[in-house]
């Protein structure tokens, strides 16, 4: 679902401002919704991801940004998806594929099959949030 509030082409307006985010403050991020992303829109850090080498890519129905729980090798890391695109691969393997900003403002490419989609009242996501902001101020 596109934002018609949000000028894509707004460099003001990137979901990666390398600023990160805590719980309170992460709906202020950028989507990047309503077409596929290009090279020439992660290079101006306005999308996290651009795929070429796939067909009947289209972007993904979904509310964004979104609060989400990545489960990567590491664990869980609480995350922000801006970004959802489909693409089927060569081999007609279709996937579904998000861009995540962490908290410290690193941008991530997910299978959204990798993410739990959670609101931001939920405590786990929070206690991510947290932990990853300050190490030391994690809960019980």
């Amino acid at each position: 679902m596109s934002d018609p509030t949000h000028d894509p082409d707004d460099p003001s307006e990137s979901p990666i401002d390398g600023e990160g985010f805590d719980v309170d403050d992460w709906a202020r991020l950028a989507p990047f919704a309503g077409r596929l992303a290009t090279l020439d829109d992660v290079q101006a850090r306005r999308a996290v991801f651009a795929m070429s080498d796939t067909a009947d890519g289209r972007p993904l129905d979904m509310e964004l940004p979104q609060p989400v729980i990545w489960w990567d090798d590491d664990g869980e890391q609480a995350a922000i998806a801006v970004q959802a695109e489909r693409h089927t691969s060569a081999e007609g393997e279709v996937m579904e594929v998000l861009g995540l900003i962490l908290p410290d403002g690193e941008g991530v490419v997910a299978l959204l099959e990798d993410v739990d989609l959670v609101d931001d009242t939920d405590p786990t996501w929070r206690d991510l949030v947290d932990r990853a902001i300050d190490p030391d101020a994690a809960g019980d």
